[in-house]
């Protein structure tokens, strides 16, 4: 059936209040995600009738059980959190729709997707809320006067069957999209194109700006790269794309995954790119250098030496699961060195670009972050190292992976301690952001402890 109105989604994929209630008067679009993120970085919220967006959400907001935000990864409740529990009753948060974001989305029939800050009934923001964690940093870095750009490189692997089914076989024996390493392989992206086509061409709908797609080393595995954008822009359009990407992926009959290691071979990663301008617009990272010839200026120098101090201590924000450490592996273009490297890829952080697009790439992060406290991490520590004037250490050459240097936390349990224990994230963040999440991977380091995997069975069952 022809629909009466095609969405021109390339002319609306920037929606304003207006084209959203001419498209409903129009009957092109009856449904809008009111939708927010929640502590694993995951979009949740409700689907409302377009009409009732329009003439109560759209002056009201709407309400959501704070619960949302003191879950694991299964939405069972946890005690253990300040902000909620059974005895305060789990009462109600205000969802706040920020119409800058407002969004068509092309893979689900007219249908529109805003993204909403958190708060409570008082009008008080929700500060464990991850949007305003990053908010909170980016505000920080504007009392200096700077702006941060940043830009997820996120991958994922693709297999052949449907989620249902890739349920009910407990992930086991299943058909990835590509049986060999397609790393930069046109013939192995194009095995799986109408998926990754259909992803870039629907993201670009939602008014995200599509820079190319390419194979990477895993069987199956892909990375889509997007274009840089403001801190918070770059995190909402994070999320929005891992979600459609998974809701795409199962309308072709598919799944992918975004777990930081799925399996013994390459993880998932998710590098994020980002740089500091001035407020209106300068980029201010290069200069003509201080004690080195690297054309830094001070700024950046104290920037990257603020990454790396920080780097253990705010690893939690950018490997928040027991799996996310499994992706540390030596000789594996994951990092294990907390070190820096001018186009060095064995460097936690490698410095990459020249001139007005010099700027610093986190390694460390894999594909299941959290991409708004992530990006409020790497802020956290830029500033630390501006606001101290922290020296720069002389740039790392050669393989890092052998050196004998401070290495990534091993595990999220290690991760956690450094995290609870940091004085700069207590300074930076909050106690009750550092407590928050804190307990959140205790819960998770908990539930998985008391886990009986498939390797103890297969290793014990008859041999032990």
């Amino acid at each position: 059936m022809t629909p009466r109105h095609v969405i021109d989604y390339v002319v609306a994929s920037t929606l304003t209040v207006e084209k959203l209630r001419q498209l409903v008067d129009q009957g092109d679009l009856d449904t809008v995600v009111v939708a927010f993120t929640d502590m694993q970085g995951r979009l949740q919220g409700k689907r409302c009738h377009a009409q009732f967006f329009l003439d109560d959400v759209l002056s009201h907001g709407s309400e959501g059980c704070n619960y949302l935000l003191a879950t694991d990864v299964e939405m069972d409740t946890v005690a253990g959190y300040a902000t909620t529990s059974w005895d305060q009753g789990y009462s109600d948060f205000m969802i706040q729709p920020d119409l800058t974001t407002l969004c068509l989305v092309p893979w689900q029939p007219g249908t529109a997707l805003v993204t909403c800050d958190l708060a409570w009934h008082d009008g008080t923001a929700m500060a464990t809320s991850p949007r305003q964690i990053l908010r909170r940093q980016i505000a920080r870095l504007a009392e200096h006067g700077l702006v941060a750009y940043a830009g997820t490189e996120l991958e994922f692997i693709v297999f052949q069957d449907t989620y249902e089914d890739a349920w009910t076989r407990r992930y086991q024996g299943m058909t990835p999209a590509n049986h060999y390493n397609v790393d930069y392989s046109l013939l192995g992206t194009g095995r799986v194109e109408p998926l990754l086509r259909r992803i870039r061409n629907d993201m670009t709908g939602a008014g995200l700006v599509v820079e190319s797609a390419k194979g990477e080393c895993n069987l199956g595995q892909h990375e889509i790269a997007f274009k840089y954008n403001e801190a918070l822009i770059t995190a909402d359009q994070h999320a929005l794309y891992k979600l459609g990407a998974k809701e795409i992926a199962a309308q072709e009959g598919m799944s992918l995954t975004f777990m930081a290691k799925y399996d013994e071979r390459e993880g998932n990663s998710c590098h994020i790119h980002l740089s500091v301008r001035s407020g209106d617009g300068t980029p201010v990272m290069a200069g003509e250098g201080v004690g080195n010839a690297e054309g830094f200026s001070p700024l950046m120098e104290h920037w990257l030496a603020g990454q790396l101090a920080c780097m253990e201590e705010f690893s939690l924000l950018y490997a928040p699961n027991v799996n996310s450490y499994k992706r540390f592996v030596p000789d594996s273009f994951a990092p294990t060195t907390v070190a820096w490297g001018r186009d060095n890829r064995t460097c936690a952080l490698r410095v990459v670009g020249h001139g007005l697009s010099l700027r610093a790439e986190n390694r460390v992060p894999g594909g299941d972050v959290n991409p708004y406290l992530a990006l409020a991490g790497v802020i956290a520590a830029g500033l630390h190292g501006v606001e101290n004037e922290l020296a720069l250490e002389p740039a790392f050459t050669g393989n890092a992976y052998g050196a004998d240097r401070p290495r990534v936390p091993s595990s999220l349990r290690a991760a956690t301690a450094l995290f609870e224990g940091s004085a700069i994230a207590r300074a930076a963040f909050g106690d009750d952001v550092v407590n928050h999440y804190g307990h959140a991977a205790q819960v998770e380091q908990a539930v998985f402890d008391a886990a009986i995997t498939d390797w103890e069975r297969v290793r014990g069952f008859e041999r032990l």
